[in-house]
């Protein structure tokens, strides 16, 4: 029996191989390979879809965020607030910026930062938050919004795996100061290799993080900031321009699928499934469940060829990598309960009703 992955790449391609030849090949043969015709006219498409007025094509999604601090200025002396439960590239661009991470438990429900938690960590020395749409689930916005401006506080959108999620109507993208995309391959919009993106409705701060992608340059040798070499490659802009195409429609597929698995699944009532953010439209990067027996799951799984993964077992205040922040075992309960208990099951658009009741199934052997 052929195993079913947690993410089929090579069944998303197959569907898509004539546009995508047909992309790479154009690339190939004008030979602009570095800002290309293709970055620009992808940018303009992809700010389109997150409804705003900029998008900034950049090297890839842990860029995007290290230019958003940089455009807003953090550095050493400032705090920044961001969740126990994420990647942790959320929160080493505060560290390698020179600021500190302060970070804040999440909502048991869906996951995400609250506004309750944002305002609680608040200090003199904070500067901005990340709050992360965890999974493809929107974080509370409006909530969040409104203590940044009470506060005085600059909010960047962590939404690497939030591609065409919404809050009350509204896209991520579109609340916070800047937004960071992700483009990983693996990523609801993913390109084939890394590649990021950074959005605003603020044309100073689109222009600065286009400045500090190439260099800081305003010209080829007069450079107005010290930036880096983070430029989107053309031949990852052409094969995202493709992608986007069919990224409403994917999502909507991977929404389906959700929705098979909560049928399914809410049967067994040791397990424990995604909850939705009201007023939120989740677009599924991952589907995660929990339960308290998850290693005996996983190997069960895994023997049954069934692709699995855990997003995240070790929660970033427990991660020796920021030991000298001095936090420690009991600070977050939530962010470490879920690190224990979390375990993400095949998602993708193009996962066959077969595949599910397959994998559906597996699990209903595993609790006999």
């Amino acid at each position: 029996m052929r195993s079913i992955p947690l993410v089929d790449l090579k069944a998303q391609y197959a569907a898509i191989r004539p546009e995508m030849r047909a992309a790479i090949d154009a690339v190939l043969e004008h030979a602009q390979f570095i800002n290309g015709p293709e970055v620009s006219d992808f940018e303009q498409r992809f700010a389109a879809f997150c409804e705003t007025e900029f998008a900034v094509g950049v090297g890839n999604g842990t860029d995007a965020l290290a230019l958003a601090l940089n455009a807003l200025g953090v550095g050493p002396g400032d705090e920044v607030i961001t969740t126990a439960n994420t990647f942790i590239a959320t929160a080493e661009v505060i560290a390698t910026a020179g600021a500190t991470p302060v970070f804040v438990d999440v909502d048991p429900h869906h996951f995400n930062m609250t506004a309750e938690g944002l305002s609680a960590a608040i200090t003199p020395r904070t500067k901005a938050a990340i709050p992360v749409h965890l999974y493809g689930q929107p974080a509370p916005m409006a909530e969040i919004m409104e203590v940044a401006r009470q506060r005085s506080i600059k909010i960047i959108e962590d939404a690497a795996q939030a591609h065409g999620a919404e809050y009350q109507g509204k896209r991520v993208g579109n609340w916070g100061d800047l937004t960071a995309f992700s483009f990983y391959p693996a990523k609801n919009l993913g390109a084939y290799g890394d590649a990021g993106a950074v959005v605003t409705n603020d044309g100073e701060l689109a222009a600065t993080v286009r400045m500090l992608r190439d260099h800081g340059r305003t010209d080829k040798y007069l450079h107005e900031y010290v930036g880096v070499n983070s430029r989107l490659d053309t031949l990852q802009a052409a094969i995202l321009r493709v992608k986007l195409g069919y990224l409403e429609e994917w999502n909507a597929a991977r929404r389906a699928v959700a929705a098979k698995y909560d049928a399914a699944l809410g049967e067994f009532p040791w397990l424990t499934l995604p909850g939705r953010i009201p007023g939120g439209r989740h677009v599924y990067h991952l589907y995660v469940i929990q339960t308290d027996r998850r290693e005996e799951l996983r190997q069960h799984l895994s023997d049954n060829g069934i692709g699995v993964g855990i997003h995240y077992p070790v929660p970033l205040h427990l991660q020796p990598a920021f030991r000298s922040l001095g936090y420690g075992l009991g600070d977050f309960p939530v962010a470490e309960r879920l690190g224990d208990s979390i375990l993400s099951i095949p998602m993708y658009p193009e996962i066959s009703d077969a595949q599910v009741a397959r994998v559906v199934q597996a699990i209903g052997a595993f609790a006999g």
